[in-house]
C-alpha cells in the first residue's frame, strides 16, 4: 500500500516520505535488483548500487516508529517486501532486513540514545545507512544456541571499551552502524548490543567470506579492538532477561523465510521461460507442452503456494495479535525454506546440465536459497523445542 499520511507525530517530528509498496512498485525494483544479481554474485562484492536503488525507493526506512516520522510496518507487508527484493536479488535483501530488523527493534524497545537514532533518521533521507546486529563468533557461533560472548565490553571513566573477534558479519564493510553483541566482564555479566560507528578506527573488516550462496552479502569477520563508545551507547541485561527480548521478536523473523520464497520464485520463473523456450529436435514442440513437465511446474508450485499460505497466514495472526501464532513462527521458518528449497532442487533436477549451468541463473538461485537452513532457527533447534512442546502435552504427571 501506498501511504500518503502527513500529520505530525506527537514529538513534533516531521513525517518521513510515503514508501510505496505496492505490488507494481515492488515488482519494479525486483526487476532492477534482478538486472545486477548475476554480477555482484560473480564479483562477490559489495552491492552499493543495488543498495542505492532500494534507499531511492525508501525501502531502507521502513520499520521506523510513527514517533520518529515513520510508520506502522505490519509482519505481512515486511514478507511481502522481502520476497519482493528476493526474488530480485537474495543478498541486497538480506542487508535491507538487517537494518529494516533494527529499526522495530527500536520501534518495539527503543534502546538507542535518543540523539543517535534521530540522527540516524535524518541521514536516512540522505544515504543509505544500514546497521546490523553482529552477534555470532568463530568460536561460539550463534548465540540463539546460547553461551556468552567471548566479545567483552568494560566499563571506563568515560563509556565503554569494547574488545572481540566476530564472524558472519552480514553487511561488514557497508554498515553505518555495527550493533555488537557483548557482555560486561562481571561475575554476573550483563549482556547487549554496543552501537559502534562503522568507520570507527578500531574496526577491522577480515574478508572471510567465499560462500556458496549469498555472494554479495559481505557476511565477513569483523574485528574490534579498543573501541570507545559513549556511556550510552550499551545498555546491558540479564542472560534471563535477553533470552525473554528474542523470543519476544519472532515476527520480523518470520519474513526472512519470505526472502526465500523469493528465491524460488526466481528459480521458478527461469524454468518456466525455458520449458516454453526449449524445443528439442526429436520433439518439435516445447518442452512445455509435455505432461512430465507440466507435472513438474505443478510440483513447484505447489510447494511454493504452501509456503506462501503458511508465512502470509500466520504473518496475519501476528499481526491480529495472535500469541499462538508468534509462537508457530519457529516452525513456519523451518517448512516454508524446506518447500522452497525443494521447489527449486525440483527445478534443477528436472533440466539437467540447463539446470546447473552458470550460463543460466537457476543455477545461482540454487546456491541462493540453500542459505536459508542457517539462519536461526536452524531446523535441529525449530524441531527440538517443539518436540518438547509436543512431549509435554502428554506427560505424566
Amino acid at each position: 500500500m501506498t501511504v500518503t499520511d502527513t500529520t505530525v507525530n506527537a514529538l513534533g517530528t516531521d513525517p518521513l516520505p510515503a514508501v510505496d509498496t505496492s505490488p507494481a512498485a515492488l515488482a519494479a525494483l525486483t526487476t532492477q535488483l534482478a538486472a545486477t544479481a548475476e554480477e555482484i554474485d560473480r564479483a562477490a562484492e559489495f552491492p552499493w548500487k543495488p543498495i542505492q536503488k532500494v534507499h531511492d525507493a525508501g525501502i531502507l526506512t521502513l520499520g521506523i516508529a510513527p514517533r520518529y516520522g515513520g510508520r506502522e510496518l505490519s509482519t505481512t507487508e515486511s514478507a511481502r517486501v522481502l520476497q519482493a527484493l528476493g526474488q530480485g536479488d537474495p543478498s541486497v535483501a538480506l542487508l535491507t532486513a538487517m537494518t529494516v530488523f533494527q529499526h522495530l527493534s527500536q520501534a518495539r524497545r527503543a534502546w538507542w540514545p535518543e540523539y543517535l537514532y534521530r540522527k540516524v533518521v535524518a541521514d536516512s533521507l540522505e544515504r543509505p545507512v544500514l546497521i546490523n546486529a553482529i552477534r555470532a563468533e568463530p568460536e561460539l557461533g550463534a548465540p540463539a544456541r546460547g553461551g556468552l560472548p567471548a566479545t567483552k565490553v568494560k566499563r571506563t571513566a568515560h563509556g565503554w571499551l569494547l574488545n572481540g573477534h566476530k564472524g558472519y558479519g552480514t553487511g561488514s564493510e557497508g554498515l553505518a552502524y555495527h550493533a555488537v553483541w557483548a557482555a560486561t566482564e562481571d561475575d554476573e555479566p550483563l549482556l547487549g548490543h554496543v552501537i559502534v560507528p562503522g568507520d570507527d578506527p578500531g574496526i577491522e573488516i577480515v574478508r572471510t567470506w567465499d560462500h556458496f550462496g549469498l555472494r554479495a552479502s559481505s557476511t565477513h569477520d569483523v574485528i574490534y579492538r579498543d573501541v570507545e563508545v559513549p556511556y550510552e551507547h550499551f545498555r546491558g541485561v540479564t542472560a534471563a532477561q535477553a533470552k525473554e527480548e528474542a523470543a519476544a521478536f519472532s515476527g520480523p523473523g518470520l519474513a526472512v523465510s519470505a526472502l526465500y520464497l523469493g528465491v524460488a520464485r526466481a528459480a521458478q520463473e527461469f524454468f518456466l521461460r525455458f520449458a516454453h523456450e526449449r524445443i528439442p529436435t526429436t520433439l518439435g514442440r516445447p518442452i512445455a507442452t509435455t505432461e512430465r513437465i507440466q507435472t513438474i511446474a505443478g510440483e513447484i508450485e505447489a510447494q511454493l503456494v504452501q509456503a506462501e499460505e503458511i508465512v502470509y497466514g500466520l504473518a496475519a495472526r501476528i499481526d491480529a495479535g495472535d500469541e499462538d501464532a508468534l509462537k508457530r513462527a519457529l516452525i513456519a521458518k523451518l517448512l516454508a525454506t524446506r518447500s522452497a528449497v525443494t521447489a527449486v532442487q525440483t527445478a534443477v533436477t528436472s533440466l539437467g546440465n540447463a539446470g546447473l549451468t552458470r550460463h543460466h541463473p537457476l543455477e545461482r538461485h540454487l546456491r541462493d536459497v540453500q542459505c536459508s537452513r542457517v539462519h536461526p532457527p536452524q531446523d535441529d533447534a525449530a524441531l527440538i523445542a517443539f518436540g518438547r512442546q509436543a512431549l509435554a502435552r502428554v506427560a505424566p504427571h
